[in-house]
């Protein structure tokens, strides 16, 4: 995807100023993605021409260098307008902040070389250029958890061979590269990295996804059976993914957390717009509806820029890890509730296919499913109440 035509974002507010712009012609599209299960090219083709896809890449590179607060910025306007492009944009900016904001140290400690670096500038320079990333991670019958999974790598020549199948994975057939989780073969103990996959030979898309919500990211199945160089390795090092789970858990999971509280702020102004068209503004509960909605999406904005704040001050503390986790809960949770009042308040018409509250009810429903699951982030957090380690406590690996 990458070319001449991607602009030169020159800061984050240039960057917010660019979804703003963009965001009616892509709720206008919204609705025909939606019925279709199409993957929405047009609204890629905006985004990356202007410079959205590198908001993450620093300024030594030419990139607006925006912090994780900037993101969540760009992804409430994003989520707002079309649920699902800015779900398979949050997969690619959980891919590029999370390499531009892991510190050169961190990776040098762990072993990693300059020449890891260098890659890892390679893929933000692509980034800037217009390259589009998604995320393999999930599988059948393991979900997120990285300890449990099948997919496996093992080191042959000067390189290494990937083998597995991935599901849920946003933007299939339609990226240039695949971070991919996999565990190291034929060991005892989990060994869980991270490679960067090219589409192309060895890389094949499974048409599957048809699902309740969400219908536009073209999260189909992906099997890989792949050679790949050393450089392929994330950060040149083994091991790094669940480390990174442990301690940037905002990459796996509250960069979800804003896209879900858009989709909520679209149904409340959805229901608002239909109420006022059929005159039921006069009813008291109605407009009771709408102000408890009106309530829970500001906490649930609130808590989520809150957590971002966290991240950029002192991110991997056990008082950032929460704020994180917390904001996946609220926004997965509030989502599917402000989404299912709107629908009843507005009434059976609005569970009619083609009405707009009914698609974003279904966008919305998807929020509190997506790792970490609503059931998931509350234990984490009762057990931080407990005074117990969350990161260790659970009877089952999170990741």
């Amino acid at each position: 995807m990458s070319g001449a035509n991607v602009a030169v974002l020159a800061s984050p507010a240039e960057a917010l100023e660019a979804a703003q712009r963009l965001a009616p012609g892509l709720a206008a599209r919204a609705a025909r993605h939606d019925a279709d299960g199409e993957f929405p090219s047009q609204d890629f083709a905006e985004l990356r021409d202007a410079g959205l896809l590198g908001l993450f890449v620093p300024r030594r590179l030419g990139g607006p260098g925006a912090s994780f607060s900037d993101y969540a910025a760009v992804a409430l306007e994003l989520g707002r307008a079309a649920g699902p492009t800015a779900l398979v944009y949050n997969m690619h900016a959980s891919v590029t902040g999370a390499l531009a904001s892991t510190p050169d140290a961190l990776i040098q400690a762990l072993g990693g070389s300059n020449r890891a670096l260098q890659e890892r500038d390679r893929l933000l320079a692509a980034a800037r250029d217009g390259s589009l990333f998604a995320v393999a991670m999930s599988e059948r019958g393991v979900g997120a958890r990285l300890s449990k999974l099948k997919t496996t790598y093992t080191r042959e020549g000067e390189g290494f061979v990937l083998r597995g199948e991935k599901s849920f994975v946003s933007g299939a057939g339609h990226v240039d590269a695949y971070l991919v989780a996999a565990r190291a073969a034929a060991r005892d103990e989990p060994v869980v990295s991270y490679f960067f996959v090219p589409a192309g030979d060895g890389v094949r898309v499974e048409p599957s996804w048809d699902s309740l919500g969400m219908r536009a990211t073209a999260s189909h199945d992906v099997t890989f059976d792949v050679g790949l160089p050393l450089d392929a390795l994330l950060g040149g090092v083994e091991g790094l993914a669940l480390l990174l789970a442990q301690v940037m858990p905002q990459w796996l999971v509250a960069s979800y957390a804003a896209v879900y509280v858009g989709v909520a702020t679209a149904a409340l102004e959805e229901a608002a717009r239909q109420a006022t068209a059929r005159g039921l503004g006069r009813l008291p509960a109605l407009r009771a509806r709408l102000g408890r909605a009106d309530a829970q999406i500001a906490a649930a904005r609130l808590c989520v820029l809150d957590a971002a704040r966290a991240v950029d001050a002192s991110p991997g503390t056990p008082a950032t890890n929460r704020a994180v986790w917390r904001a996946k809960l609220l926004a997965g949770d509030v989502a599917a509730t402000v989404a299912s009042s709107m629908l009843e308040a507005i009434g059976a018409s609005a569970s009619r296919r083609g009405n707009a509250l009914e698609r974003l009810y279904r966008d919305a429903r998807c929020g509190a499913l997506q790792p970490a699951t609503s059931d998931v982030c509350a234990d984490y957090l009762g057990l931080a109440a407990l005074g117990a380690d969350p990161s260790a406590g659970a009877d089952e690996a999170r990741w």
